[in-house]
């Protein structure tokens, strides 16, 4: 005779969820709303449920296909982390920046790295002027890096670090200073971007062609397996694809290509697919449209399980997880009535939080016109905390599971996502349709349109193409604004870093560098001796992009 859910239920709850509740036990003995109506840890359909059908599309939670969530108790265990993305002008007052906001309740750090950093100029280098410092801080050497962190002990915060293209030298650096803390790589949490195919894609902060760029992502993988295994090796990225136009199921489609794209080449580099995919991870954007931005987000998890399983033979369920951080919508952000923006960001947390987040990012009101303020820093964090503490949305799991239009838009979201990454199979994978301007097009195209409904006010933007005000612009605003003087403070602090180190010893291991960038051996430890000897940022991506080349787009007229 066939299992009726409630036995289902109770064989989970047996199993799976009472090993989680023994180690992680959940927040409150009682879950109940302001009436004090008990709430059940998850729901399930009526006793009429096709039992197969039900649990082929969603499950339970904690278990394939994690349709309703990665963890069987979801937030009534813990909230999501509360990760604020910061950084600017120099290591020390972004440090300031950090410390306020762990003392405002933050539960994470996520750092913003400024353009020289992320393309792997020092902040003395010609390419590197005006640009010190402004949209991100300036991390060019490991004495930086430790200024970033100082008071702050890396074995008690996970960190997550916005760097693409040198994300390698940048960990390196971290887990430098990380031991000068007197804390093991062993015990570090956190997670790098290190999403090169985005760059290609949307972003443009790349420095080396796809091969060898591929090469430090999986040197990376291999190295954190055995080194730094709590530390999540790539956060791949939808955000930026999102933002570049796409659609939410274009979303979907292109970052979970890339994904495929990654573990192909880990396995191709001979890494066993259970020994590196549990530490992947994703990045997502959340925009307005809130019931189809909670649907993406299960589609995508669903997706991904069913991806790892059947195509690459994934067994370890931590393989199977889609785990990810999101951040709402930067470009639906608008520079006229800003406090509008505190609305949208509102929206968007709550359908990062309804549809299983893992961290979650808040866009502070001002960030269309400059960098944010601590006040509406501060604004965009309570917003987090209101909807964790306040709105009841965490005390139950997939509360929004059974909707009849949720359920539709996961099962369209899925079968449209599908189709895309059948079509870039076709390609040849995810590289074959970035260097054939497939992805870049049909992200064009709907970036188009959508400029096109704005225009013609098919799509209301309010404040914008209606509901403008008469007195716009006329309110005085407290602008962030980096003091230019920053940049020659750093071009101090580095020369004299480098009038102070051996440059016997810096020649001999940058010549290492050059010769094992040649060759096939692991490069991350190499690394970290090369930032432990005060080797500069600038000076690693010089040797490598000796040996590896830059990356050139095709320009298609």
């Amino acid at each position: 005779m066939a299992k009726d859910l409630n036995q289902i239920k109770h064989e989970w709850e047996q199993s799976k969820l009472a090993k989680v509740l023994d180690r992680f036990p959940e927040r409150k003995a009682r879950f109940t709303t302001s009436s004090d109506i008990e709430l059940e840890r998850v729901y399930l359909p009526g006793a009429d449920c096709d039992v197969d059908a039900y649990m082929q599309q969603l499950g339970l939670p904690g278990e394939y296909p994690y349709t309703r969530g990665v963890q069987p108790t979801m937030y009534r265990g813990r909230l999501w982390t509360m990760r604020q993305y910061a950084g600017y002008a120099t290591a020390e007052e972004s440090n300031a920046r950090y410390r306020y906001l762990l003392d405002a309740g933050q539960t994470g750090l996520s750092v913003a790295f400024d353009l020289p950093t992320q393309i792997g100029y020092d902040s003395d280098d010609p390419m590197a002027l005006g640009e010190v410092g402004k949209v991100g801080v300036s991390i060019p050497t490991r004495r930086d890096m430790a200024r970033l962190f100082e008071g702050i002990p890396l074995d008690k915060v996970s960190t997550s670090m916005t760097i693409n293209a040198p994300a390698a030298i940048l960990l390196a650096m971290y887990i430098a200073v990380a031991k000068e803390q007197g804390v093991e790589p062993s015990k570090l949490r956190g997670t790098v971007q290190n999403d090169i195919l985005k760059e290609y894609i949307a972003r443009g902060t790349y420095i080396f062609p796809p091969k060898p760029s591929m090469r430090l992502i999986t040197d990376l993988f291999a190295y954190c397996a055995r080194e730094v295994p709590r530390w999540n090796t790539i956060s791949i990225s939808g955000y930026h694809i999102r933002e570049a136009g796409s659609t939410a199921v274009q979303e979907v489609a292109f970052t979970l290509a890339n994904g495929i794209a990654y573990v192909q080449a880990a396995i191709d580099a001979g890494l066993d697919v259970d020994g590196f995919a549990p530490q992947l991870s994703f990045f997502f954007n959340a925009h307005n449209n809130f019931l189809e931005e909670i649907a993406k987000f299960r589609a995508a998890r669903r997706l991904w399980a069913r991806i790892m399983r059947e195509r690459f033979g994934a067994q370890d369920e931590k393989s199977l997880t889609l785990k990810f951080h999101t951040q709402t919508g930067g470009s639906t952000l608008t520079a006229q009535q800003p406090e509008n923006n505190i609305v949208r960001v509102t929206l968007q947390a709550l359908a990062a939080v309804l549809g299983g987040t893992q961290s979650l990012h808040t866009n502070s009101m001002d960030e269309a016109l400059a960098l944010p303020t601590e006040a509406a820093v501060q604004v965009a964090l309570r917003t987090q905390q209101i909807i964790a503490y306040e709105s009841g949305v965490a005390d139950t799991v997939d509360p929004l599971a059974g909707s009849y239009l949720i359920e539709h838009l996961t099962d369209t979201i899925e079968r449209q996502a599908c189709e895309y990454i059948e079509r870039i199979d076709a390609l040849g994978g995810a590289l074959a349709a970035i260097e054939a301007g497939f992805v870049q097009g049909e992200i064009n195209d709907a970036a188009y349109a959508y400029q096109r409904a704005v225009e013609s006010g098919d799509q209301v933007v309010v404040g914008v193409n209606k509901f403008a005000a008469d007195h716009e612009g006329e309110t005085a605003r407290d602008i962030l604004r980096v003091d230019p003087a920053i940049e020659q403070g750093q071009r101090d602090k580095l020369a004299a870093l480098r009038a102070g180190r051996d440059p016997a010893k810096v020649s001999e291991l940058l010549g290492h560098l050059e010769t094992a960038a040649k060759g096939s051996d692991n490069l991350m430890p190499l690394l970290i001796t090369c930032v432990e000897h005060d080797i500069t940022l600038g000076e690693i991506c010089g040797v490598l992009r000796g040996v590896f080349g830059e990356y050139r787009p095709q320009v298609t007229i």
